[in-house]
């Protein structure tokens, strides 16, 4: 008796438990039960995406597209330990709304250099921003350097009200509210290297060659700048990756304008006490190791929060964000990863090894990378292209994922868009479909198992 009355009192304790059990990462979606989950209304979450403005029916689910909260609670008596500490909550991409805090007033483009097809669209675009909705337009000195741009007489007025600037000696990332993006892929990585914390909403068109990561179509530009002017469009949190490449000093005296490195790093630091220079970069796409002008295999260890996993011996090795995993991790033979899924991915490049397989480790890890002590030669770093320059011996890469992605303004929403990219600029999984048996053929094949069968 004692024993049942124990259970009884046990069971009670337990279901008043878990009824209140709320899941504190989707902050009140979903309120748990002990035998199944209640699912509440949506809420709004997260300080940089909010719920559609207006009638935004077609972009409202029925359910998350992650998977429920576990419950934290193990049978009578077990849990897990809260950690205070937690880097990131997951957010549901169909709840990813752009909204204002105050209106816009003023818009960075960036137009694609060197191509005279995009002359038109700029200065449309530009006469727009400026007549139609009275904000102002940043520009980078170099674009109104263009012969064209500088010899049109009629745009002139609207020229002469440009704010421009000039990279790596301007900082211009608390002047602007949002992006517009004229042109490819390139044009997004652009922006976001001009931004080290955070970046404003980017509104991108594509008139590149590819323009996988450009969902917007030029023609009816009109329409949609209004609307995300009026804040009613869906985001994608394009998570980034914060690297730190630790380099020793070896006798050559660093050149430092306006606050800026040899390389352009707004967060390059100078730490003189252990003879290192430390220097820091935002990265949207991927960051690549690779052996350079060398002939021999490049050999790099690969730490994963200060464990030795691996060492490298091949091309390279690539260190992606989803975003980075449908370029060139993709052509090493990565997996393509939905930029809502927190993740870091490790790919070799054409390693010595058939084993050595692309993996997809936690986006909270921190990765460190540098020379073996047994390789034979230096190794070459690029963020998202750019910056690339030499690692020695005791130099170091160390890699997390950052607190400051890119929103990128959806046409649709961020998984609608998606697969609207892997369709028309990858041609994923595009293939001529198999034809179907005419009625004579099945009538055939169905005589001769019967016939089997007797």
């Amino acid at each position: 008796m004692e024993m049942e009355q124990e259970k009884m009192t046990m069971n009670k304790e337990l279901s008043s438990d878990a009824a209140a059990y709320c899941c504190s990462a989707c902050h009140g979606d979903e309120t748990w039960s002990y035998n199944h989950p209640i699912r509440g209304r949506a809420k709004s979450r997260s300080l940089s995406a909010s719920p559609a403005l207006g009638s935004t029916k077609e972009f409202r689910r029925t359910r998350s597209l992650h998977g429920p909260c576990p419950v934290t609670t193990f049978g009578p008596k077990a849990c897990v330990l809260q950690n205070p500490q937690t880097i990131m909550h997951i957010q549901d991409p169909a709840s990813q709304r752009l909204t204002w805090n105050k209106s816009p007033k003023s818009v960075l483009v960036i137009k694609k250099m060197r191509d005279a097809s995009l002359l038109q669209p700029f200065k449309e675009l530009c006469t727009h921003l400026m007549e139609e909705n009275n904000m102002i337009v940043y520009v980078e000195k170099k674009v109104l350097e263009d012969p064209a741009i500088a010899s049109d007489e009629s745009f002139g007025a609207v020229k002469k009200k440009f704010c421009t600037f000039r990279e790596d000696y301007d900082d211009i990332s608390n002047q602007i509210d949002f992006i517009i993006c004229l042109g490819g892929d390139g044009t997004l990585l652009y922006a976001s290297s001009l931004f080290q914390g955070s970046v404003p909403p980017v509104m991108a068109f594509h008139l590149g060659s590819l323009g996988f990561l450009t969902p917007f179509s030029f023609e009816n530009f009109q329409s949609q700048v209004t609307q995300v002017i009026e804040g009613n469009a869906a985001v994608v949190l394009r998570s980034r990756l914060k690297v730190r490449v630790v380099k020793e000093l070896r006798g050559k005296k660093t050149a430092v304008h306006n606050g800026l490195g040899e390389n352009g790093s707004r967060a390059a630091g100078l730490d003189m006490d252990v003879g290192k220079q430390a220097m820091q970069y935002q990265v949207l796409n991927e960051v690549v190791i690779d052996r350079g002008p060398s002939s021999y295999l490049s050999n790099v260890d690969v730490y994963l929060d200060g464990h030795l996993i691996t060492t490298v011996q091949g091309d390279g090795v690539i260190v992606s964000t989803p975003t980075g995993s449908t370029a060139y991790a993709a052509a090493a033979g990565a997996s393509m990863i939905h930029p809502n899924v927190p993740a870091i991915m490790i790919t070799p490049i054409c390693p010595h090894s058939l084993s050595f397989r692309p993996i997809v480790v936690p986006a909270g890890v921190e990765l460190k990378i540098m020379l073996s002590p047994e390789a034979r030669n230096t190794a070459w770093v690029s963020f998202d292209g750019r910056k690339r320059q030499e690692i020695r011996h005791g130099d170091s890469i160390s890699i997390t994922t950052s607190c400051y992605p890119l929103p990128s303004i959806c046409v649709r929403d961020p998984v609608s868009d998606w697969f609207e990219s892997l369709a028309q600029c990858l041609h994923w999984n595009v293939r001529k479909k198999q034809a179907h048996f005419e009625e004579e053929e099945e009538e055939e094949e169905e005589e001769e198992e019967e016939e089997g069968e007797g």
